[in-house]
């Protein structure tokens, strides 16, 4: 089901798939950098289908057809997503019980906001290609974007997803290749975060390694569960679709089933 929200003022573009809150736990979907709604697919689909919970997909500001975000932004943006907007799409939602399932610049934002708030509705974090320090890896992917952008035909396959491009782009890009970003990092809020975490991470991986694992591990006093996928590069849903799903499923199931018996809806 399509629909939105109106969050401080600004239109958020939602979709929702499976029971509502009232019925069962939900499982919210935070996109990438240049992602929104449309760029999962019908991944939210057969995630709740697998798992017979609800999921909640939602763009931020300025992606997809959601209405804009202030610019110029920063990495820090993104404890604004997470302290600000996040939690306001659960409350408007409905949100009971959850479990944040981010990829990449979601990821990121689920853990700082995990890390930074105590919200009991939150039972679990699911961060598939996960940003927690910043690698040369990852910049020298983000400037080819950039090239890929200005050259070649990015710009054209991503004016598909997004009402304004160009600000989607240029916001994403120019946060992450900001000299002053180079140093960031949230080794802090990953340590504070107190519910089970699965990672999953493709080997292949264009914009980050397994030392964002490595930190998972060594950084995190809760339970962590790792996922390491071969043939499997930035979007783990989408190379590795399958193996994602289940592991999402078996993650999911034993948090919000075994451990707190809520068994998903019939």
């Amino acid at each position: 089901m399509e629909s939105h929200l109106e969050i401080n003022g600004r239109r958020i573009e939602t979709e929702w798939h499976g029971p509502a809150p009232e019925r069962a736990p939900t499982l919210v979907l935070l996109h990438e950098g240049l992602g929104c709604v449309a760029m999962w697919r019908d991944f939210p689909k057969a995630l709740s289908e697998r798992t017979g919970y609800g999921v909640l997909v939602y763009s931020r500001p300025g992606y997809g057809a959601s209405d804009p975000a202030p610019r110029p932004r920063a990495l820090p943006y993104m404890n604004v997503e997470a302290y600000e907007v996040l939690p306001a799409v659960l409350d408007q939602a409905g949100i009971r019980k959850a479990i944040l399932v981010g990829h990449s610049d979601g990821a990121s934002i689920a853990t700082i906001y995990a890390g930074g708030r105590q919200d009991f509705r939150i039972r679990g974090l699911v961060l598939m290609a996960p940003h927690f320090f910043v690698e040369d890896l990852s910049i020298r992917s983000i400037e080819a974007a950039k090239e890929a952008y200005e050259s070649g035909d990015l710009a054209e396959r991503l004016s598909r997803y997004h009402g304004d491009v160009n600000a989607a782009f240029h916001t994403w890009n120019a946060a992450w290749l900001d000299p002053g970003s180079r140093g960031w990092r949230i080794e802090d809020d990953l340590a504070h975060v107190r519910v089970p975490i699965l990672v999953i991470q493709g080997v292949d991986d264009q914009y980050g390694t397994l030392a964002q694992v490595a930190l998972a591990q060594d950084a995190t006093y809760c339970p962590v569960d790792t996922l390491v996928l071969q043939n499997c590069r930035h979007s783990p849903h989408l190379d590795q679709r399958d193996a994602t799903l289940q592991g999402i499923a078996e993650f999911a199931y034993r948090v919000l089933t075994i451990h707190e018996g809520l068994a998903p809806a019939a």
